[in-house]
């Protein structure tokens, strides 16, 4: 009995399905890692285009302060240019200023009628009596003041017009009672105040009188021991009063000398009194203090003013015969 053959299996179809994925995941990844690079080479992109920008805007901002800085220095300079101006327009004004008074003294000078010579010397003449007497009632000058007067006499000598005639006599009175006085009172003041001061500084004080003869025996026994003094005596004793009462006394010269400096005649006398009262803390009754007393006295009544009555008066009637015409 012959077997029966089997039947063959048809072969098994292998699937290509995974060459498919496999496609697909390499397309991805190329996908991928195209899109990665496109990515990193837009960033480098972005990244120069943010640093080209700032320094477009540092170079911007820089270009800024440069103008700012041409700006501020432009403005400066028109500042200083309008400070010139204002410099230069000043002094054209004063130039004109002082041209039309140029010519307004040219063309007095000029007039027949005004005498320019004669205008000049009564100006002249004005000057040096203001000075004269500025310098006596202001620096006690009486030298000076005298030569300021000279000098006006010969100034208006050169005048020879007879209006002038009753000046040069008021002149020449003026000028007999400035040389009348020996000194200018608050000079002579002063100096006397100064010599008293230095007398003042270096009087003795006076040595305590002897024990008379005829005295009780108690007295002449114990008048080595006990120095008997009245209780209202004001005389300083002790070193520390005496330098206190001599720095008062030096204090009121002083405050006097002040006072004369100025002309306060009240200032001047209560000082003086001041200083009396210091004189006789300092010191005993005695001779010397009375002549030192008598001294200071004799300066307080002094006058500090001047007692003329025609000072001034020269150029008071020089004013008024100009004013006049």
């Amino acid at each position: 009995m012959s077997a029966t053959p089997t039947p063959t299996e048809p072969p098994v179809r292998r699937s290509h399905g995974w060459i498919a994925w496999l496609l697909v995941v390499v397309f991805a990844v190329a996908a991928g890692a195209w899109g990665w690079k496109e990515w990193q080479a837009r960033s480098a992109l972005d990244r120069e285009q943010q640093a080209d920008a700032g320094q477009r805007l540092d170079a911007l901002e820089g270009r800024i302060d440069a103008i700012r800085r041409d700006q501020r220095s432009q403005l400066q300079r028109l500042q200083q240019a309008d400070a010139t101006n204002r410099v230069l327009r000043d002094e054209v004004l004063g130039i004109g200023q002082r041209s039309s008074l140029i010519e307004d003294t040219v063309s007095k000078l000029a007039d027949p009628d005004r005498h320019g010579e004669q205008a000049l010397r009564l100006d002249e003449t004005e000057l040096l009596l203001n000075m004269a007497q500025q310098r006596l009632l202001i620096a006690g000058d009486l030298e000076g003041a005298r030569r300021a007067y000279v000098l006006a006499g010969n100034v208006l000598d050169g005048i020879d017009d007879p209006a002038y005639l009753s000046l040069r006599q008021t002149l020449q009175q003026e000028r007999a009672a400035l040389d009348a006085l020996a000194a200018e009172p608050r000079v002579r003041a002063m100096a006397e105040l100064d010599a008293f001061a230095r007398t003042i500084s270096t009087a003795p004080v006076e040595a305590r009188t002897n024990m008379p003869v005829d005295a009780p025996w108690w007295r002449r026994a114990f008048a080595t021991l006990i120095d008997v003094q009245p209780s209202d005596r004001t005389v300083a004793v002790q070193p520390a009063d005496r330098i206190a009462a001599a720095a008062g006394l030096q204090l009121e010269i002083s405050l006097a000398r002040a006072a004369a400096e100025r002309r306060d005649e009240a200032g001047f006398r209560t000082a003086l009194q001041r200083a009396d009262g210091w004189m006789t803390r300092l010191w005993p009754p005695s001779p010397t203090l009375d002549r030192q007393r008598a001294q200071l006295h004799a300066i307080g009544a002094r006058e500090l003013s001047l007692a003329l009555p025609t000072l001034g008066s020269t150029l008071q009637q020089l004013r008024q015969l100009r004013a006049a015409g």
